[in-house]
């Protein structure tokens, strides 16, 4: 069969799609692996899917994947390590949280973790509890190092196949991390008002440890696109702070993977109607999981007259999978979402399928899957 006449693989529509190409339909990639993940492990798959892979799922329902580590079984191709003057040690409490200590000579970082029902490790205790912790912080920061695996890609690549270009994220920009991995929301505000040289020098060391990272990522050839997973939200930034401490660190690490032709998205989920106005201007192809209303703050309107020329990935709100929305409020969306977006377009599910989404949702799910294999 000739070139011409092949079908167009999802993996290929997906590349076209941040290339500006022409492409014949619209793509529908909804990230169901936690949901497949949650029903698999408690033995409540729908019957239509019993003994079938994830990868089964996602083909039977004629879906596309974009995530190689997520909830799949691979391996994440982005490494954090130590160099040996680090020690970490594990201290199991009664409860079943873990205690991880990590001892500097300015003092132990402690963070606290606790399991969830689906065996998911989540943090209840951060490391950096007041200013005087960051110095304890920029001593491991100074001691530490991320790199890339560029067969741990290949390997991704492989799983996913034709299914979707295979990506990845890279860690959150020095801001972000801060407030969400290394200290409590509440805590980084006030360290930041109060102490705002010792946050920016750890910011600062922060970025230096990905410095290697990127160097992977450009050397190795392989990536395409890229996900910068910063889970941004209105109640985590305010306009000014977004200004000063995101977009300056993402025209400086997305301008590098753009420079080396590696397309890159963002993800901003929950409210964010007050950054709109940066919204066209960010150093991004992409914006990922924009979310809209009834379960986001904004209008698919406001999100259109926002975004430029961007790329949309996701846009269907997740509550509407769930059962107390109708189907036709639903497709109402899904139709909107294309006539404003596509061809500039990845349909999907802001930002994930619910886990307690039961058949009829599954069912909503098809319809979709119907609807982009007729949408030109």
């Amino acid at each position: 069969m000739s070139d011409q006449a092949r079908p167009i693989t999802d993996r290929e529509l997906n590349v076209r799609i941040f290339q500006g190409a022409e492409v014949p339909r619209v793509l529908w990639q909804p990230r169901m692996e936690p949901w497949y993940a949650w029903h698999e492990q408690f033995g409540s798959l729908p019957e239509c899917f019993k003994g079938m892979s994830l990868l089964e799922v996602y083909d039977e329902l004629g879906q596309s994947m974009r995530y190689i580590h997520y909830y799949t079984g691979m391996p994440d191709p982005v490494r954090r390590s130590y160099t040996e003057k680090v020690r970490v040690r594990h201290s199991p409490l009664p409860d079943g949280d873990v205690l991880t200590i990590t001892e500097t000579p300015h003092g132990e970082l402690v963070q606290q973790t606790r399991q969830t029902v689906d065996r998911t490790w989540r943090t209840i205790g951060f490391p950096v509890k007041k200013p005087e912790d960051l110095k304890a912080l920029a001593w491991l920061l100074e001691r530490t190092r991320y790199t890339f695996d560029a067969e741990k890609l290949r390997r991704g690549s492989e799983f996913i196949g034709e299914r979707g270009e295979p990506q990845f994220w890279v860690p959150k920009s020095p801001y972000q991390a801060l407030c969400q991995s290394w200290m409590k929301l509440h805590d980084f505000i006030y360290a930041l008002a109060d102490a705002p040289g010792e946050v920016e020098q750890v910011m600062e060391a922060i970025d230096r440890t990905y410095d290697a990272l990127y160097e992977d990522i450009i050397a190795s050839g392989q990536a395409k696109i890229i996900n910068f997973g910063e889970n941004i939200h209105d109640s985590l930034l305010s306009p000014a702070y977004f200004e000063r401490y995101l977009v300056p660190w993402y025209e400086k690490r997305s301008g590098q993977l753009r420079s080396a032709g590696i397309y890159t998205h963002v993800h901003i989920d929950g409210y964010f109607k007050s950054l709109l106005p940066h919204l066209a201007g960010l150093p991004f192809d992409g914006l990922e999981a924009l979310t809209p209303l009834p379960q986001g703050d904004v209008s698919l309107e406001e999100m259109k007259d926002h975004i430029g020329d961007k790329v949309l990935l996701d846009g269907i709100p997740a509550v509407y999978f769930l059962p107390h929305y109708p189907l036709e409020e639903l497709a109402r969306c899904v139709e909107r979402l294309v006539e404003l977006f596509h061809p500039r377009l990845v349909l999907g599910i802001s930002d994930e399928l619910p886990e307690g989404v039961d058949e009829s949702g599954i069912e909503k799910v098809r319809w979709v899957s119907d609807y982009c294999r007729r949408a030109a």
